[in-house]
């Protein structure tokens, strides 16, 4: 599976839990795409959302384990 669709999976998991909003989402997907087009290191979802404080690890392992990653 590629980033990409990992990415988008994980954004959709957490947004259906409850852990994050759509807008939470797209603020993430936005920093993803400008940090790409800058040509940073490409940093997944997850992460980023974590550092901005979007969701707590544990949400993220829970999100991770109902992808069964």
């Amino acid at each position: 599976m590629s980033e990409s669709m990992l990415d988008k999976r994980f954004g959709s998991v957490a947004i259906d839990k409850g852990f994050i909003t759509l807008e939470n989402l797209i603020e993430a997907m936005k920093i993803q795409i400008l940090e790409n087009l800058d040509g940073s290191d490409h940093r997944l979802i997850g992460q980023i959302l974590w550092e901005e404080g979007y969701i707590k690890t544990e949400q993220i392992n829970e999100v991770l384990k109902s992808m069964g990653i």
